[in-house]
């Protein structure tokens, strides 16, 4: 990376440390071949703002949240995440992919725990958690070890370091994933319906741990089909339908006065 380019990259991260302005995603397009998934979709979150997007399976939530943390590639518009474009330089105003190294860079302020807790089976929760806080953070493994020890505590499983993914619940991989996730001390936390693969009898526990995320201030971008959760921990919900943004609404007035059609048939059949 050239002086200029440290330069721009710097302002950029001190300019959205000082925001209210955590996420702003601008006309974002995305396209899986010649199906458009996303059609202009537009999103500002604040810090310690928890948004929850819901939707029908389909309706571009999941490729909207890969999209913020560049897990797509999109087409067309922008996003940026603490005051920096994700995944993107803009060159005289035309947007060119960034270095992988500076794409990793801006990930490291980006947590995500997906529908598949995603560890490493041959390593146990705690080394599942210091991985990337050493090896990307360069965090000193003592440190990494006392913070993932503190993490596992926070989401009740202190006693659970030494045992292996096979060893536990889906709720508590899950946990350990949400665990690993915070060790980056991240600004944002994406969750991409991530109690969608558990046992009825293990949601409520991660639901908890989000829940303690949201009270301690975490802001959060959750895509779920758990209504409860989102009518007691959102600041906002939105609704996605075919690849757009159709309503947008704090949960007493989302789930109780809808204005949106479309919004008020998905809430009449799931809530049903």
């Amino acid at each position: 990376m050239n002086v200029a380019t440290q330069e721009k990259f710097s302002v950029q991260a001190d300019a959205g440390k000082s925001s209210d302005i955590i996420v702003e995603a601008v006309d974002v397009e995305k396209s899986f071949g010649t199906m458009k998934v996303l059609k202009g979709v537009s999103l500002t979150v604040k810090r310690q703002e928890v948004v929850v997007i819901v939707g029908a399976s389909g309706s571009g939530k999941t490729t909207f949240i890969r999209c913020i943390n560049h897990l797509e590639k999109i087409q067309g518009g922008r996003i940026l995440v603490n005051g920096h474009l994700i995944g993107y330089r803009d060159v005289r105003g035309r947007l060119v992919e960034d270095r992988e190294r500076n794409i990793a860079r801006q990930r490291q302020e980006i947590g995500m725990v997906f529908q598949r807790f995603n560890l490493f089976p041959h390593k146990t929760a705690l080394e599942n958690i210091i991985e990337a806080p050493i090896h990307v953070r360069k965090m000193k493994p003592a440190e990494a070890i006392e913070t993932a020890r503190g993490l596992l505590d926070r989401v009740g499983l202190s006693e659970k370091a030494g045992s292996y993914p096979a060893q536990l619940s889906g709720g508590q991989q899950q946990r350990v994933a949400i665990a690993r996730a915070l060790a980056m001390k991240p600004a944002l936390m994406l969750f991409d319906e991530p109690t969608s693969a558990l046992d009825p009898e293990t949601v409520g526990e991660v639901l908890d741990v989000m829940k303690e995320l949201a009270k301690d201030g975490m802001t959060m971008i959750v895509v779920t089909h758990e209504m409860g959760f989102a009518r007691e921990v959102a600041d906002r919900v939105v609704m996605m339908d075919d690849g757009r943004i159709v309503e947008e609404a704090a949960p007493e007035v989302f789930f109780t006065a809808p204005r949106s059609e479309r919004t008020k048939a998905f809430l009449a059949r799931i809530l049903k």
